[in-house]
């Protein structure tokens, strides 16, 4: 992913945080990120949907001195504001992924091959942007 998002066009801007769930955790990618000079949130393993209050409104941590990159990052995502930003990554991608599978009833590929799965899948998304044109177009 680092290589794509800097071969991203000039106009878009320049990157500087990653966010990314679980499933691309690793010492390896953190370093990567610190190395291109963007800083990586990355969640370590699974979180709670519903952390206790004590826990939610609980101070940041101290830092620690001389952090390794992954610990330096550990600490971002204790802190509050490591927090809100991370919590950026649910509110785009992540509920049509949901709606797709549930008001779609999208669960599994019935085809096999990668031409044929990417088939589908675009099949699949254009589904989902003609019902949102729909409901999103004013009544005449």
């Amino acid at each position: 992913m680092l290589n794509k998002v800097t071969a991203l066009p000039d106009e878009l801007g320049e990157v500087d945080t990653m966010l990314a769930d679980s499933g691309y955790f690793s010492a390896a990618n953190v370093v990567a990120c610190a190395t291109a000079q963007i800083e990586p949130l990355i969640a370590m393993g699974r979180q709670p949907h519903y952390p206790p209050l004590n826990e939610r409104f609980a101070p940041a941590p101290t830092e620690p001195e001389n952090p390794t990159p992954v610990e330096a990052m550990a600490h971002r995502l204790r802190t509050q504001a490591g927090k809100k930003l991370y919590a950026l990554r649910k509110q785009v991608p992540e509920p049509v992924f949901g709606i797709i599978k549930s008001v779609l009833g999208f669960r599994q590929f019935l085809l096999r091959g990668l031409d044929r799965v990417r088939g589908e899948w675009s099949l699949v998304t254009m589904a989902w942007n003609v019902k949102r044109m729909f409901a999103l177009c004013p009544a005449r």
